[in-house]
């Protein structure tokens, strides 16, 4: 891995003096799912910088988000028990020897909470006198100003403001520009955290990658990826999809219809399609998963569609994985399993949990290429990657001069989309004018 360097003007929690003061700290402990925790490696990322901040005589308060508890349309915040921090709190007391207060406040049914309640002082006040080791704040996104543009949204980063002396923003997962993680660091001293640094300087392998560089990318959404796609594919040497934006790729280069492409998907793949007839950098797996259904694996409907067969078709049923076959192709494996210097991966294959022989065959690939820098990003391709090679996953762990792992996909996306991790708006506030 390359030794990297970060801006001088970001401002970084080594530079301040926070002994016997109060830390707002944001983490991206978004790691629950229905009241249990999916995978730990989000939280484990984070012991590094409270170690820090302990160390250096800080007391801390964490705040985080969970899920999506806003209704889009409606707007309506639900504070349900499954979306709470509450399994956070416990795996991190179990993990730590420390006693977690979580404050609770008021809640309205249509507006979530509406006010930090001033009851909270009294446990500021004993996380000042070591009565408690932490205070963790309820999900952030239970707040009705976190993702307000309204005067709630003043109200709420006010209250954030007057809880703590310093804000660290260590969850480069949360890219967003949302009240917890970008308005507060206008209102009071804001640095970098040790995990949020970690990141940004790993960054600089994708941006300024060992060639060949390989990106492989997957996803349910065509549109919410064109532009990561773009940047991927003039940043990389060569470009690997899966999931629905390669279905999509295929349906507008071939002229087939997919089950579940879209007409829009399909048009704005054309291009992509376009591009590539000059660049010609997308290696194509020759062999798809087709099935009649999306919710069950019944073998009578599932088969094997190879990339000449679909070339002759009008329509096709779902493709919901990369046949593994694809994989032993001659040109695939040398690429990825041998030429390749820097590989990233933010990819699953297939349609989980039914479909994962296509991700388990790509992670096997990668971790055959012992010279390449690996890296993987995001929660969901982290947790697949554990779930179906954990012996590759730990090799990972151990082993960080090959393997690297990001704890938020999205936020690589967007900094390649951007050139620059700068330029994310949390990180952009950290920045000294």
């Amino acid at each position: 891995m390359k030794d990297g360097c970060l801006d001088p003007r970001l401002k970084l929690m080594q530079e301040t003096d926070i002994r016997n003061k109060v830390v707002l700290l944001r983490v991206d402990h978004n790691v629950v799912k229905k009241g249990r925790i999916k995978d730990p490696y989000r939280i484990e990322s984070t012991i590094g910088t409270l170690y820090g901040i302990i160390e250096m005589g800080g007391r801390p308060v964490l705040m985080t988000h969970i899920s999506r508890p806003k209704d889009k349309k409606t707007g309506r915040i639900v504070c349900r028990e499954s979306e709470s921090v509450l399994p956070v709190v416990n795996y991190l007391e179990q993990r730590l020897p420390v006693k977690i207060y979580v404050p609770e406040f008021p809640v309205d049914p249509e507006k979530g909470i509406l006010h930090i309640d001033k009851s909270i002082y009294q446990a500021i006040q004993d996380l000042k006198n070591g009565k408690i080791g932490m205070i963790y704040l309820p999900n952030t996104r239970w707040f009705a100003g976190e993702q307000s543009d309204g005067s709630e949204r003043e109200v709420f980063a006010e209250e954030l403001a007057g809880l703590a002396d310093v804000f660290i923003n260590d969850a480069f997962g949360s890219w967003q520009p949302h009240v917890s993680t970008y308005d507060i660091a206008k209102k009071m001293p804001a640095f970098a955290g040790c995990l949020l640094q970690k990141e940004i300087i790993n960054l600089n392998n994708i941006l300024l990658p060992e060639r060949p560089f390989v990106g492989i990318i997957a996803g349910s959404k065509y549109d919410t990826k064109i532009g990561p796609l773009k940047a991927m594919y003039n940043r990389a040497d060569y470009l690997v999809m899966g999931g629905l934006i390669y279905n999509a790729y295929l349906a507008a280069k071939y002229g087939v219809r997919i089950a579940g492409v879209s007409d829009e998907d399909r048009a704005l793949a054309v291009e992509l399609v376009e591009m590539d007839k000059k660049g010609n950098k997308i290696i194509e797996m020759s062999h798809v998963v087709e099935s009649d259904s999306m919710t069950a694996r019944n073998p009578e409907h599932v088969r094997t569609l190879t990339l000449d067969e679909l070339k002759t078709r009008e329509r096709t049923g779902y493709i919901l994985d990369i046949d593994p076959v694809s994989f032993e192709d001659q040109k695939v494996r040398e690429i990825i399993g041998s030429f390749a210097k820097t590989v990233f991966v933010n990819a699953v294959m297939g349609f989980m949990p039914l479909f994962f022989e296509g991700s388990e065959g790509l992670y096997k690939l990668i971790a055959s290429n012992e010279s390449a820098l690996k890296m993987f990003g995001g929660g969901d391709t982290l947790q697949e990657l554990k779930n179906l090679c954990p012996g590759i996953y730990l090799k990972g762990c151990d082993n960080p001069e090959y393997y690297c792992y990001f704890t938020g996909g999205g936020s690589v996306l967007k900094a390649i989309e951007q050139g620059s991790p700068y330029k994310l708006r949390p990180v952009e506030a950290l920045m000294r004018n």
